[in-house]
């Protein structure tokens, strides 16, 4: 059985819809054997790629040549299935192995099996010792009492003297239920811990009062539209509400987008009426999103963006700068408008396949353009470097985009979103 679930796409290509289906069955029974996992994924293709001419190739002979190979591997049939669906000129269409497929599950459903820690590398030390750098909430690693900043010394007996970060990760997840044993190093101080693993929420929401020339500012950081995105947007609202925000800046540079109802959700809660955006699929089928009246903000709104805000990103970019709810600021946006939708095959594979293209409320097609922003603020390479490194430090002498927003906002009255013409701002300008 295969499954349509509505899991996102890393690296700028996470725009999913939702459903369930199962494949169509082949003509003729198939072994158990890779041959099953070709026509499952050939069948999917079939019958939902968005473009029915499949870039002119022959899809039907596609189907043959691929059943008609000998597969001693699944790693064989997998190669040969990926050269296939190279040839539609799709990079959003992708076949996906086990392990990759997990990883988009997890990176979307915004959960995993761990203790609820984030890790760095002590770049200052030669050693390159290996740190807490964040702690989530509630874990089982905060109620064990671990401290940003504690170093990770040990994981389950093994040292992590030359550990990489991607091994020391794959160590500390596990079952939900297991037990984890670690050390960490605090001052002079070796504690020695023990876990139990439990499902860990994903943190993709950050957000901060800022006091900007007497005016009170929340800053969100939105970092990806994972099952829990709208849900921490609205606790960072309310929370920033309850501090007296007068005016907002959402930052969604970096943000590579992630499952179409998650920006929706998020959408809402920005603009209280009119179209979020249109899908057209295969047959010329229209399906169109609209707010619904629940808005929680109406204060002035800033967004900020560049080339990495993609998808999901630029859907919510894009409604919010149609209807002139925000302005945004910083560089054009990936420039991805296209919906995948994303499927599980019987051996615990997956198939994304794109399957609509999306337009904005005026309707705009941002593909392979991007949103523009109303005030282009460039940035050099060492000021991303730096602001990638520490994203909590935004300041306005650090972030030419961030203070372009803070003087938008300081000129503005509380409800009156700010409305400049397209200008160019000279912060920054160097290319990189």
């Amino acid at each position: 059985m295969a499954h349509t679930t509505q899991y996102g796409l890393a690296a700028g290509v996470g725009c999913i819809v939702l459903g369930l289906t199962m494949p169509l069955r082949a003509e003729t029974p198939l072994e158990n054997n890779p041959k099953r996992i070709l026509d499952e994924a050939w069948q999917i293709i079939n019958t939902h790629y968005v473009d029915p001419k499949f870039n002119r190739v022959n899809w039907q002979q596609v189907r043959q040549e691929l059943l008609a190979r000998e597969y001693s591997t699944p790693a064989q049939a997998y190669a040969a299935l990926r050269a296939e669906i190279s040839k539609l000129g799709d990079p959003y269409t992708r076949f996906l192995d086990p392990q990759e497929f997990q990883t988009l599950v997890n990176q979307t459903s915004g959960e995993f099996s761990g203790i609820g820690v984030r890790l760095k590398l002590d770049e200052e030390s030669e050693e390159r010792r290996i740190l807490i750098a964040d702690v989530v909430d509630d874990s089982p690693a905060a109620q064990a009492g671990i401290r940003p900043g504690d170093e990770l010394i040990s994981i389950a007996g093994r040292s992590t003297k030359g550990m990489s970060l991607a091994e020391a990760s794959k160590l500390i997840r596990g079952p939900v239920g297991t037990v984890l044993r670690l050390e960490v190093r605090r001052a002079q101080e070796t504690i020695p811990l023990q876990l139990t693993r439990a499902w860990i929420a994903t943190k993709v929401v950050d957000y901060a009062l800022k006091r900007e020339q007497g005016r009170a500012i929340g800053l969100i950081r939105l970092q990806g539209f994972n099952a829990h995105a709208a849900e921490q947007m609205r606790q960072a609202i309310q929370a920033l509400q309850r501090q007296g925000a007068q005016a907002y800046i959402l930052d969604l540079r970096g943000n590579p987008g992630g499952l179409l109802r998650a920006s929706i959700e998020i959408t809402r809660m920005w603009l209280d009426h009119g179209r979020i955006v249109s899908t057209v699929g295969r047959q010329g089928e229209r399906e169109v999103f609209h707010a619904n009246g629940t808005a929680v903000v109406r204060e002035p709104l800033v967004i900020l963006v560049d080339h990495q805000s993609a998808s999901a990103s630029e859907i919510l970019a894009g409604a919010l700068q149609d209807h002139k709810r925000a302005v945004v600021v910083g560089t054009p946006t990936f420039g991805k408008a296209l919906v995948q939708s994303v499927h599980r095959l019987s051996d615990g594979s997956g198939l994304a396949v794109t399957i609509a293209h999306y337009y904005t409320p005026s309707g705009r097609d941002i593909s392979r353009k991007g949103i523009s922003p109303n005030i282009t603020v460039d940035m050099t390479r060492a000021q991303r470097e730096a602001l990638a490194q520490r994203a909590a430090d935004t300041s306005i002498s650090r972030d030419p985009a961030y203070a372009r927003a803070v003087e938008l906002l300081t000129r503005t009255t509380a409800g009156t979103p700010p409305r400049p013409t397209q200008s160019r701002s000279p912060a920054g300008r160097s290319p990189s």
